[in-house]
């Protein structure tokens, strides 16, 4: 690629798996390139698809790493779905959860009255009525996701509430190999409803707008470091702010060398140190 000239932006949002940490091990060179960003004030947002852990799982996770982050600096597909409820729909209250018992929490904590979908109905349950009232359906990455859970989310969609999802990845990587995503639970409830998702997550632009909003900051003044080019990068694109692709993820060199249209990121970093080297900044 062309030499690119150096980025001074105020804002930076990072993914997490793949970008600052695959699984339980930092990438080396994250802590150093968020050290940098923050000696040179910077304003750092971490953006993660994952619905499943608290943002404050995260502050926890990273700073068992060496990188300090503050609460409100963590954002989650379950914490921008939350943003997106309180701005554009600020009559949805009562909610039908079908996820994890991180998104339970967050939705609670909110000041949401959320049922998780297993206790919406008894294991006997026949297709009827619910025997509560939601305005809304919230559905993420559910580990323990079954066919009572999908009934009793299908009867409060039949009904009537709103269907947000998370995000629609189909599916995760692991150590091990992939995994099935939230968008696979997605999937299900949407062909056994009829009803169509409205979808927060990347690589829709909910998240990094919500961020955008947050922060004060426009799209020109902003750039987003992904692995994933279907996500990541197309999300930036979407939200209209700059990527940066980097190679310690799920994408290797020739993968992004022959990237086009929305998954095409602005600039490609082989790790921490090359985003540094883009983005202005030595690390130590």
């Amino acid at each position: 690629m062309d030499p690119i000239p150096p980025l001074e932006p105020r804002l930076v949002i990072l993914d997490l798996d793949g970008v600052v940490y695959r699984g339980k091990q930092p990438i080396d060179g994250a802590a150093s390139l968020l050290g940098a960003l923050r000696g040179r004030g910077s304003m750092v947002r971490f953006a993660t698809n994952n619905s499943m852990a608290t943002r404050a799982a995260y502050v926890d996770r990273l700073g068992g790493m060496g990188i300090e982050a503050s609460i409100d600096e963590i954002v989650t597909s379950t914490s921008a779905t939350i943003d997106y409820l309180r701005g554009h729909l600020p009559a949805v209250r009562r909610v039908l959860a079908v996820g994890a018992a991180g998104m339970l929490d967050e939705l609670r904590a909110a000041g949401f009255e959320a049922t998780a979908a297993v206790e919406a109905v008894d294991p006997d349950y026949d297709g009827g009525p619910l025997p509560i009232a939601v305005d809304a359906v919230v559905a993420g990455l559910d580990p323990d996701f079954d066919y009572l859970r999908m009934a009793a989310a299908c009867a409060a969609l039949r009904a009537g509430a709103r269907f947000i999802a998370t995000n629609a990845d189909l599916r995760y990587p692991t150590p091990a190999g992939f995994l099935p995503g939230a968008g696979s639970i997605i999937a299900a409830l949407r062909a056994a409803s009829g009803v169509e998702p409205l979808v927060i997550g990347k690589p829709e632009p909910g998240i990094f707008l919500s961020i955008l909003e947050r922060a004060g900051v426009e799209p020109a003044e902003a750039v987003a470091i992904g692995d994933n080019p279907d996500a990541d990068v197309v999300a930036a694109h979407r939200a209209g702010i700059g990527s940066i692709l980097v190679l310690t993820g799920v994408t290797d060199e020739a993968t992004a060398l022959a990237l086009s249209g929305e998954r095409r990121p602005d600039h490609v970093a082989r790790d921490p140190s090359g985003v540094a080297s883009i983005l202005g900044l030595t690390l130590r």
